[in-house]
C-alpha cells in the first residue's frame, strides 16, 4: 500500500470532496448487519464519520498517520495506523468493509485475503471511486490540460485504475450494479486552487521542479471561471459485491 497524501494531509482534509448520501443509501441497502463496519484507508475519517451514525462501531484505518491526525474524533470510532493488507482484526468481525477512493493503491491478492478473513459470512465489501470533474466545456478543457500534460508525467502508475473507473482493476467477487451516482458540489476557484494541490501528482511536481505549478493555472483559469462559484460535477464508480 503506497502512502501519497502525508505531506499534503492538511489540503486533502480541506479540499476533496463529499461523497453523496445516494450512495450510503445504495450501500446500506445490502448490508445485512450494523455492529462492525472497517473503513480501510480512511484518510481523514470523512467516510468513517458517515458509517458512526450508521454502525454501533466504526474502525478506520490509514497508513499515514498525518491523515488520521486531520481526523474528527467519535464515540464509535476507532482510529489506528494500519496497512489495508494486514491488519490485527479478529476473524469474521466486520459487516461491513469499505474503500474511499483508495483501492488502486493496494497489493490487491493480499487485501481481498485479508477481506476474506476478517468479513462475517454475508458481508458487504464496498469500494468506489470518483473520476474527473466537469464544469463547463471551456473550463474542462484547460483542466485536463493541466491534467494530463503539465501534472501528467508525475502521476503514479495505479492513477489509470481511476481514469478507467476501475473497469480494468482485479475484483474476484459478483458485482452488485449500483444506481447512477455523482458527487454534485458548488466550489470557488480558491477552491479548486486547494484541491489542485492535494493531489499527488501535483506535489511531487512541487518536489521535483521547485515550484508550484498550480497558481499560474489558477491565474489563467480565473478568465474562464469569471466571480463567484461554479457548478462541480464528480461521477462516482462502485465495486460493491457481498462475500461469501
Amino acid at each position: 500500500m503506497k502512502d501519497l497524501f502525508s505531506t499534503q494531509a492538511k489540503q486533502y482534509a480541506a479540499f476533496r470532496p463529499t461523497y453523496p448520501e445516494a450512495l450510503y443509501d445504495f450501500i446500506f441497502q445490502h448490508v445485512r448487519g450494523n455492529e462492525n463496519a472497517w473503513d480501510c484507508a480512511t484518510g481523514n475519517g470523512q467516510v468513517a464519520q458517515r458509517l458512526a451514525r450508521q454502525f454501533k462501531k466504526v474502525y478506520a484505518t490509514d497508513i499515514s498517520q498525518k491523515q488520521l491526525d486531520q481526523a474528527s474524533p467519535a464515540n464509535n470510532i476507532h482510529y489506528t495506523v494500519s496497512p489495508a493488507e494486514s491488519t490485527s482484526f479478529p476473524d469474521h468481525q466486520f459487516d461491513l468493509v469499505t474503500v474511499g477512493q483508495a483501492l488502486h493503491w493496494f497489493d490487491l491478492d493480499k487485501f481481498y485475503a485479508e477481506v476474506r478473513r476478517v468479513m462475517k459470512p454475508g458481508g458487504l465489501l464496498a469500494i468506489w471511486g470518483y473520476g474527473l470533474l466537469y464544469i463547463e466545456p471551456a473550463i474542462d478543457e484547460a483542466f485536463m490540460n493541466f491534467y494530463d500534460n503539465t501534472v501528467g508525467p508525475y502521476w503514479d502508475n495505479a492513477r489509470r485504475l481511476v481514469e478507467d473507473e476501475y473497469k480494468t482493476i482485479a475484483f474476484p467477487f459478483t458485482i452488485i450494479p449500483s444506481p447512477p451516482l455523482a458527487i454534485e458540489t458548488e466550489w470557488t476557484l480558491d477552491h479548486l486552487s486547494g484541491y489542485l494541490s492535494s493531489w499527488s501528482a501535483t506535489q511531487k511536481f512541487i518536489q521535483q521542479k521547485g515550484y508550484d505549478p498550480v497558481p499560474e493555472f489558477i491565474q489563467q483559469l480565473a478568465i474562464l471561471w469569471g466571480q463567484g462559484s461554479r457548478r462541480v460535477r464528480f461521477p462516482v464508480f462502485t465495486r460493491v459485491a457481498i462475500i461469501a
